[in-house]
C-alpha cells in the first residue's frame, strides 16, 4: 500500500517502477534517476540544491515530497513536537 501525506499524494505519484526502465528499480515519475540516488547522495553529504545540480530532470517538488513521505511512513506519521 501507498503511503499518503498531504492532499493524498502517494508515493505512486511520484515513482514508478518499470522492468523495462533501470532494470525495474524504482525512479522519480518521468525520469530515469533511481530514487536510491538520492538518499545515497544524502547521505555522502551532498545538499538537496547540489542533487537537484547534478540530475537536472529531478523536480523540486517530486523530491521534497519523496523525502517527506518517506518520512511520515517511516516515523508511522508522528512528528515530534
Amino acid at each position: 500500500m501507498a503511503a499518503r501525506h498531504g492532499n493524498d499524494l502517494v508515493l505512486a505519484d511520484l515513482v514508478t517502477a518499470n522492468p523495462d526502465v533501470m532494470a525495474g528499480r524504482y525512479v522519480f515519475r518521468n525520469t530515469r534517476v533511481p530514487v536510491e540516488v538520492l538518499f545515497e547522495n544524502l547521505a555522502d553529504g551532498m545538499s538537496l540544491d547540489e542533487i537537484l545540480q547534478e540530475y537536472e530532470t529531478l523536480d523540486r517538488h517530486d523530491v521534497v515530497a519523496v523525502l517527506e513521505l518517506t518520512a511520515h511512513t517511516l516515523t508511522g506519521g508522528f512528528r515530534a513536537a
